[in-house]
């Protein structure tokens, strides 16, 4: 099991990160974090084996963490989760070691994808650290587990906007009991009609169950949760 800290300045995207890497077989989440002084003191204060790490944050940027974290020797492992795409951000992020570079919106699939390829590459490391040395086809498949795996999450349909799926998805999937699509307008910060229309498109193609959720009187409520499958 994996010891994962989510590290965002926006409360709700830490929590829907959290909910999902929480989801994902051989990970736990330990805590979020909002600044990149709670980030360390976290750090200090127990183990962690994976930081999902945004680049701005109010106090100083994700980078600057990662740099004080290897001046004190801390050893977690980095995936960057950020809408920074500056050439220099990237670079500095490739030579302080960052494992992987998500950048935002991205899909639930992506993370998914980021998440398995940590997996594969701990189990790399764990399978050569036996007392010999590995030889170059041993290394050759440790360096191959942190190239980004190919995903095979189809484009939305034409009429149908990918980051608005991703984001209901995400609102979805944080989520600990069915949503209504007052709910899922509120979370997501988007109209009513527009949350009604995406979530009857997900729960027709199979993303998203529904069930009804019967008051006193009127109409029944529509409510919906997330399934087994994979997003359109």
């Amino acid at each position: 099991m994996m010891d994962v800290l989510v590290v965002d300045d926006d409360f709700h995207v830490a929590e829907i990160n959290a909910a999902y890497v929480d989801k994902t077989a051989g990970f736990h989440v330990v805590g979020t974090a909002h600044t990149a002084l709670h980030a360390m003191r976290m750090l200090e204060s127990r183990h962690v084996d994976l930081l999902l790490l945004d680049h701005y944050l109010p106090d100083r940027s994700g980078l600057d963490l990662v740099r004080r974290m290897r001046q004190k020797g801390m050893r977690s492992d980095v995936i960057m989760v950020t809408a920074a795409q500056d050439v220099e951000v990237v670079e500095a992020a490739l030579r302080y070691g960052v494992l992987h570079y998500l950048v935002k919106p991205f899909t639930l699939d992506g993370l998914r994808s980021r998440l398995n390829s940590y997996t594969e590459l701990r189990r790399s490391l764990r399978d050569a650290g036996d007392g010999t040395s590995p030889g170059q086809q041993q290394i050759d498949r440790i360096f191959g587990t942190v190239r980004t795996p190919a995903t095979t999450a189809a484009p939305p349909a034409k009429g149908w906007s990918g980051p608005t799926v991703d984001l209901i998805c995400q609102v979805i999937a944080a989520a600990e009991h069915p949503l209504s699509a007052q709910d899922v307008a509120a979370r997501a910060g988007i109209s009513r009609s527009t949350a009604q229309r995406y979530l009857r498109h997900l729960q027709e193609n199979g993303s998203l169950r529904l069930s009804l959720r019967y008051g006193d009187a009127g109409r029944p409520e529509h409510r919906y949760a997330r399934t087994e499958s994979r997003r359109p």
